[in-house]
């Protein structure tokens, strides 16, 4: 039966690897979709977790079932505790998204570990999860999947950027959605600053104290994806093959790396978003507390750079997964082929009944 009010858990885990997003977020359907984003919580990986989930590529298929299995385990009690701890009632289905493990549409294959019956058995509850799955076997990228949240959710702004592990953005040309990766963000960031010991770039103070080293900003903007149409998408396959080795064959400061890159992410976003002027770009996720990137970007453009609240910065993305999870107990199109690249529009995800 299609309801007019959901209750939902949102799960994220993003590239980033900054913890384990959970929202509880109340959905209500009258023409359009409103939304109500009730508790919310970011559960921080150990460090054991975070060497696992940073190395998942590198893994076997074997090791990777395996650590699918202790995954959606950790997820299970990680969701748990979180409905304890808040008292939470009405639950009428966990939306969630997984861990990426692998991400190679162009051959075929996208995996998100976290994504297996267990999440349901554990939990008690209705599952809905693995969502990109489907859309790679229908030719897409499996990627970004957030845009049906902007085109439902944030439709009032021209461009939704999102800065996680990498920034992506969507936008409505005509009657179509439109949305794709533009680049690597944090995680490249952190990647360097961990070599002085800290998790992040606090405020991006680092960043800001190096200097800009031209040769290499005109190889990291010369990438041959940047060059590319939509639909695309990346992964850090790529970013290990393609970004890491690149930067390194320099020999720079940590310092000089950040503000190079720093500077390489500012001039791929305002590329996109300059296209048109005096439009509104809605920025979300945990780049936007880099306050020298930010900075930078809104040097570059004349376009009104808004930073929405604490609430929506952090959980928008556990909030859309929810969403989508909504969408498929509905039977409703929550893939976009304007989007993804695949042959159709589509309702994607497994349902695990508890």
């Amino acid at each position: 039966m299609i309801k007019t009010e959901y209750w939902v858990i949102g799960v994220m885990s993003g590239t980033s690897l900054d913890g384990l997003d959970l929202a509880y977020i109340k959905f209500n359907f009258d023409n359009f979709w409103t939304f109500e984003i009730l508790k919310a919580e970011t559960i921080n990986y150990s460090e054991q977790w975070r060497n696992t989930l940073r190395n998942l590529v590198s893994k076997s298929l074997t090791d990777l079932e395996r650590i699918d299995n202790e995954y959606t385990t950790y997820l299970a009690i990680s969701i748990n505790s979180f409905i304890k701890r808040y008292s939470l009632k009405k639950i009428h289905a966990i939306c969630s998204h997984g861990h990426t493990a692998l991400h190679q549409p162009e051959e075929g294959i996208t995996y998100q570990i976290g994504n297996k019956r267990q999440l349901s058995t554990i939990t008690g509850k209705m599952v809905v999860c693995d969502f990109r799955l489907q859309d790679v076997k229908l030719g897409g990228q499996g990627a970004p999947l957030v845009p049906i949240g902007d085109e439902l959710l944030f439709s009032k702004y021209d461009y939704c950027l999102n800065l996680g592990g990498f920034a992506n953005i969507s936008t409505k040309i005509n009657s179509d959605r439109i949305a794709y990766d533009i680049c690597p963000v944090n995680i490249v960031l952190n990647y360097y600053v961990k070599r002085l010991g800290v998790e992040y770039d606090n405020n991006g103070v680092i960043a800001a104290s190096g200097q800009i080293k031209e040769e290499l900003l005109l190889d990291l903007n010369a990438l041959d994806f940047y060059s590319l149409k939509p639909p695309k998408s990346l992964g850090l396959e790529w970013v290990n093959e393609t970004v890491f080795p690149l930067i390194d064959k320099y020999d720079l400061s940590i310092e000089d790396i950040l503000r190079t890159y720093i500077e390489h992410i500012a001039y791929q976003i305002v590329k996109e978003i300059n296209i048109s002027t005096k439009t509104t770009i809605l920025i979300t996720g945990g780049g936007v507390y880099n306050l020298f990137l930010i900075d930078r970007i809104k040097s570059l453009t004349k376009n009104t750079i808004i930073i929405p609240s604490r609430t929506i910065i952090e959980y928008k993305e556990a909030l859309i997964f929810g969403l989508l999870g909504v969408l498929r107990l509905r039977n409703e199109y929550n893939c976009l082929r304007s989007v993804t690249g695949a042959t159709i529009n589509h309702s994607s995800g497994k349902i695990f009944q508890a």
